[in-house]
C-alpha cells in the first residue's frame, strides 16, 4: 500500500513539474530533462508512469473535464455563468489546467486532437442550456447548440486575450463583460436582472458558494423553476 502512494506521488509529481514546463515554454520546447530537473525523480521513474513526453500530454489534456464541475444552482442560466467563472479562477491558480489548455489551443506537434476538450466544454454546457430550456429560461427559438458552441468559441478567445494581455489576471472581467452583452440573446427579460455576472461568492476556507445568484441572492423561485408565461420568474 505504500508502495502504491508513493506511485502516485511520484505521477502527480511529474504531471504537476511537466504543466509548469508545458505552460512556461510549449509543448514543441519543453523535454523530458526539463520536467525530470523540477521533480528530483529518476528517468526510469518517470518512464515508468509515462513511456513518453506525449504520453505525459495526454495525462494533462485529461485535467481539462475534471475541471468541467457542474455548479449547484437552481437556475441553469446561472450555473452556465458560475461554470465559466470558475473554469476562469482554475486557469489562474491551477498549472495542470493552464497546461491542458496551452496544449489544446496551440498548434504543435502534439497529435492528440483538440476537439476533444471543445466538445467535453460543449456539452456541459449544452447540458444546462437544454435544462434551463425546459425550464423557461431561455428565450422562444434560441438554438441551445449554437449558444453553446459561442460562449465556448468565446471563452476560448476571450482566455488567450487575457492571457496575452494580463496573464489572465482581468479574464473574470472579461469574461463578465461577455455575459452582459451575451446575455439579452439568451434568456427570458424578467430572469436577466436577476442573474449574476460575476464570479461566485468565495466562503471561508476557499470554497465557492452556490448561492449569490442574481440581484436578490435567489435568481428563481421556489424550485428554481421559471415560468414561461409572462417572461418572468416563478413566484417572484
Amino acid at each position: 500500500m505504500a508502495q502504491q502512494e508513493r506511485g502516485k506521488r511520484s505521477r502527480q509529481s511529474i504531471l504537476e513539474a511537466a504543466a509548469q514546463v508545458f505552460d512556461e515554454f510549449g509543448y514543441d520546447a519543453a523535454s523530458t530533462n526539463d520536467i525530470l530537473a523540477r521533480t528530483g525523480l529518476t528517468r526510469g521513474s518517470l518512464y515508468h508512469h509515462f513511456p513518453s513526453k506525449e504520453a505525459i500530454a495526454l495525462a494533462l489534456v485529461a485535467a481539462h473535464a475534471e475541471a468541467l464541475t457542474i455548479p449547484d444552482q437552481p437556475v441553469k442560466l446561472q450555473a452556465v455563468i458560475d461554470l465559466t467563472m470558475e473554469f476562469a479562477r482554475r486557469l489562474q491558480t491551477d498549472p495542470v489546467l493552464r497546461a491542458s489548455v496551452r496544449l489544446t489551443v496551440e498548434q504543435t506537434s502534439f497529435s492528440a486532437p483538440p476537439e476533444t476538450a471543445y466538445e467535453q466544454s460543449s456539452l456541459a454546457i449544452l447540458g444546462l442550456l437544454e435544462e434551463a430550456g425546459e425550464r423557461g429560461e431561455i428565450l422562444p427559438g434560441v438554438d441551445a447548440r449554437e449558444a453553446a458552441s459561442t460562449i465556448v468559441g468565446a471563452f476560448t478567445g476571450l482566455q488567450i486575450m487575457s492571457q496575452a494581455y494580463t496573464k489572465r489576471v482581468d479574464l473574470p472581467e472579461r469574461l463578465s463583460a461577455f455575459w452582459r452583452f451575451m446575455l439579452p440573446g439568451l434568456a427570458i427579460p424578467g430572469l436577466i436582472g436577476r442573474l449574476r455576472t460575476t464570479p461566485p461568492p468565495v466562503a471561508a476556507g476557499g470554497a465557492v458558494t452556490a448561492g449569490g445568484a442574481g440581484a436578490a441572492g435567489g435568481a428563481g423561485a421556489a424550485g428554481g423553476t421559471v415560468a414561461a408565461a409572462g417572461s418572468g420568474v416563478a413566484g417572484s
